[in-house]
């Protein structure tokens, strides 16, 4: 069960703050069909993955949470456009934006609010990115699918470079390889979503789920490194 998103976004901010007063392929994403297992498999590797301990427990659960939050939400959104339930589609919406919001705040709890300010554009981005594509599939535009799925790549290129600007323990490819695959994953999920395939988009799902562990695991683990009187 997922706590709410205000006190894990509290909590990974207190976990950066302690103990530190003196720190202030795209194209076969774009397909419905996407084999997203594969684009997973040939993304860069998570950034130092085989130091999964470094991150603390606490923090390491706190950007489990915040970030699986991201794709329920986003989840959420595409079922209920499937449906055609537009007060359900907007609440969705609304849950993603507030979501992205508690991990700026997170940022902005060790990065600053510049940084924090600068990681919810580039949130606010993908996910308007995930949105149109998602919207374009409804409404079988394909042209707009398309368009969508290469600002949605674009934008793993804007995270990334920031990420890695941040952080030294982040490289920038590996992050972009990364969202790259996440963005498959979403490409994926929609796609069988609007196809009513619910056993495929079941399978999917877990699959998104345990990479979103990744991606959280590392971007935990880089910053217990960055800061490893944080992650006591």
């Amino acid at each position: 069960m997922s706590l709410p998103l205000k006190p894990l976004a509290l909590t990974v901010a207190l976990v950066l703050a302690a103990g530190c007063d003196s720190a202030a392929s795209p194209d076969a994403a774009a397909t419905a069909g996407t084999d997203t297992s594969a684009v997973a498999a040939d993304a860069a590797p998570a950034p130092d993955s085989a130091a999964s301990e470094v991150a603390a427990p606490q923090l390491q659960a706190a950007m489990r949470d915040l970030w699986h939050g991201h794709i329920v939400h986003s989840r959420d959104y595409a079922l209920a456009v499937h449906a055609g339930d537009e007060a359900a589609a907007d609440a969705a919406a609304d849950a993603v934006v507030a979501n992205a919001r508690q991990i700026a705040d997170a940022v902005a709890g060790f990065y600053g609010d510049a940084g924090g300010e600068q990681m919810m554009t580039l949130l606010a981005g993908h996910w308007g990115a995930v949105k149109a594509m998602t919207d374009a599939r409804a409404g079988g535009d394909e042209a707009a699918a398309t368009q969508a799925m290469n600002d949605l790549t674009a934008n793993a290129g804007a995270i990334a470079a920031f990420l890695a600007g941040a952080n030294p323990n982040l490289p920038e490819d590996a992050v972009r390889g990364m969202l790259l695959a996440h963005g498959a994953h979403h490409a994926q999920q929609v796609g069988l979503i609007m196809k009513g395939d619910t056993a495929g988009e079941a399978e999917s799902w877990t699959a998104m789920q345990a990479h979103m562990d990744m991606i959280a695991d590392a971007l935990a683990d880089a910053i217990a490194k960055q800061f490893p009187d944080k992650a006591a």
